[in-house]
Parts: C-alpha cells; structure tokens; sequence
C-alpha cells in the first residue's frame, strides 16, 4: 500500500487526469441528482409542509396539484375512526391571477384553517400573517414570486376570476414549481376556485399515533369514492408524477451518466497510459520474481486511491457550487445517501477503469531489460 502511494505522489502530474475525471463525475452526479431531488420537492411542499399524516383526495388522484372537489361529508367518515386526533377541510386548486398592470399568471390557491393547530400549509406561516388572512379578500404570498404576480409591496392588489384579492404578508421558503402559491383562508379560497360551501379538495387528519397511519389508510381505503394517503405516501407520489410526466429526470440522468462515461474512459485511459510507461519498471518486479498478479493487484489499488482522491476532490467543490446555487434560488438536495451513492459509483466505475488496464500488462516483457 505504502509503494502504491509512493508511485502515486511521484508520477503525480500522470496520474492528475485520471482524479480529475473520477472528481468531474463525482460533482457531476450530485449536483444532477441533488438538482432532481430540489426540483421535484417544491412539487410536494403541500404535503411535506403540512402537519397531517393522512391526506383523503378524489380517486385516482396522482399528485397534491391535481386534487379535485370532493364531498365534505368525508369527513364524517374519518371523525369515526378511534385514532383521529384532529381533521379539517383544505382546499387547493390552479387558477389565474390577473395583474394589476395587465396580463395573467397561472397560480395554485391553497385554502386552509388559520388556527394554531392547523394541519394544512398555513401552519407554517406566522401567527400575525394568519390572522390578517381571516380578513376575506386577503392572501399571503412567497417573496420570490412577488415579481411573477406584480406585486411590489405588500398592501398591492390582483384580480382572481374577477375576484379583489389584497396581499396582506410575504413568507420565504414555499417556492412553486407550475405556478405560485396564494396563501388564504377556507372562506377566501372557495369563491376564488368556485367551489360550492360543501365541497372539499382534500380532508386532512392527523393521528394520535402517527405510526398508525398506515393502518388507518388500509381501513379508509375500503371506501371505492375516495382516495387515502398516508403524508409519505402522497409526497411520493407526487414526486414521481411530475418525475414520469415531465421528462426532466431522465433528461439529467441522462447527463449524469455521460459524465460517469466520460470519467470512465478518462481514469482507463490514464491508467492504461501510466502502466505502458512503466513497462521496465514492471519487468525489472517480474524478473525480480514478483508474481504478475500482484502487479495487477498493484494497478487495481492505484485506481482505488484516484478514484478516492477524485471523490475527496469534488467534495469541498460540491459544496461549494451547491451554495453559490442557494444564493441564487436555485433548491439543490443532497441527503447523504446521495453523497454516498456517488462516492461508491465513481468509485466502483474507478476500480473498473483499473481492472480495463490491466490489459496493458500482456505488453510486458521481462527481456526488454537486456536491450
């Protein structure tokens, strides 16, 4: 081991393209894939905000933005089961915003009880901005969407299907993916969607026991009218919805494996390199008696140590750009499962690359010594 990385430090400057390679593959799949996760997580931020375990929708329903008015008398059905602690109606649906200057954005309305102890998104933001919200006419929206709505301040007004509507709050965090989110109460909302007063998008609950969720929604899918969701559940789907339908992630994957293929070739082609220049180094150990397979053994471990440098390289780089990302809106998630799947595929694609050069030791030829 100790020679191995003594060969590695003085033939540096050849072996640098191979750590290059493994780092650019490395920083390349988690920034592709930590890109994936952050765009497609906005599409869920309903549910994985929310403070509900179980989500009841129209059947069929595949994703929280594409929810359709359902019966409040739902939630008769969930007030008898022993394990509720607490459910409330919540509403949710596109719509357009017309700006005062003119023009139309498409935005996503989302309804929901100002209490303290509300299960829906509004329980994220401050108790001052929910209790403006009860005023009717009155919505709250992100501060990065200020642009995309025409709005300059708070106080400003749109226009919603003809509808007044006043921005009395800004929150930060709760971007969109399709269309910005308008922040109101159950009695603002239901007119801006033109929902009648016994009609619903989803009925929330949340259990005594959150770990009888599951259980719960086995039970209430027994009802063929309606859909049942446990919070992960729904997020997940959600997630793989916008996922299968919009193409996006196996466009960036597609990418990432170019860089993984590209990485590839790269540390094979610079090992191999390495190896045919050293072919009198490798003679003088086989006529020294050393068996061939250790030499190979010798080529396997230096792959190892470039692709655990390349990993060690793009490291800091990662977490660097996915910073300068942050300042610019851009949501990049990298949980460490990613980080660690990647450091073991650029890895595994490293030790693959050592195994592809070995094919240069059939070069090897212990007579050019005496030449």
């Amino acid at each position: 081991m100790f020679y191995v990385l003594q060969i590695l430090w003085h033939e540096r400057q050849r072996f640098l393209p191979g750590v290059l390679a493994v780092a650019f593959s490395d920083l390349l799949i988690v920034l592709q894939c930590g890109l994936l996760l952050g765009l497609f997580s906005v599409t869920s931020i309903p549910v994985d905000q929310s403070a509900a375990d179980i989500w009841v929708c129209a059947p069929r329903v595949l994703g929280v933005d594409l929810g359709r008015p359902i019966p409040d008398r739902f939630m008769a059905r969930l007030a008898s089961e022993q394990g509720v602690e607490n459910l409330e109606a919540y509403i949710q649906g596109f719509t357009y915003w017309t700006k005062s200057e003119g023009g139309a954005q498409l935005c996503m309305i989302v309804g929901a009880r100002l209490g303290d102890d509300a299960l829906g998104l509004t329980h994220v933001l401050p108790r001052e901005v929910r209790e403006s919200l009860s005023e009717p006419g009155t919505v709250v929206i992100d501060r990065s969407d200020m642009e995309r709505l025409g709005i300059e301040k708070v106080g400003d007004s749109g226009e919603i299907f003809g509808k007044r509507v006043r921005v009395v709050g800004l929150v930060e965090g709760l971007p969109s993916f399709a269309g910005p989110y308008v922040f109101c109460s159950v009695r603002t909302a239901r007119p801006l969607l033109h929902m009648s007063s016994d009609e619903v998008t989803y009925v929330l609950a949340r259990c005594r026991d959150p770990k009888d969720a599951e259980n719960m929604a086995q039970r209430l899918r027994q009802y063929d009218d309606m859909t049942v969701y446990t919070r992960d559940d729904f997020s997940l789907r959600t997630r793989m919805h916008w996922l299968t339908t919009t193409k996006a992630g196996i466009a960036l994957g597609y990418t990432a494996v170019l860089g993984l293929l590209v990485g590839a070739v790269v540390t094979s082609q610079t090992l191999y390199s390495a190896t045919a220049s050293s072919f009198k180094e490798y003679a003088t150990l086989e006529a020294l008696g050393i068996p061939r397979w250790r030499i190979g053994l010798l080529i396997v471990i230096q792959a190892f140590w470039i692709g655990v440098s390349g990993v060690a390289l793009a490291f800091p780089c990662i977490m660097g750009l996915a910073e300068v990302a942050r300042l610019m809106d851009v949501h990049i998630t990298m949980p460490a499962w990613l980080l660690g799947g990647a450091a073991a595929v650029t890895l595994s694609m490293a030790l693959l690359a050592g195994l592809a050069a070995l094919r240069s030791l059939r070069f090897i030829d212990v007579y050019s010594l005496l030449r």
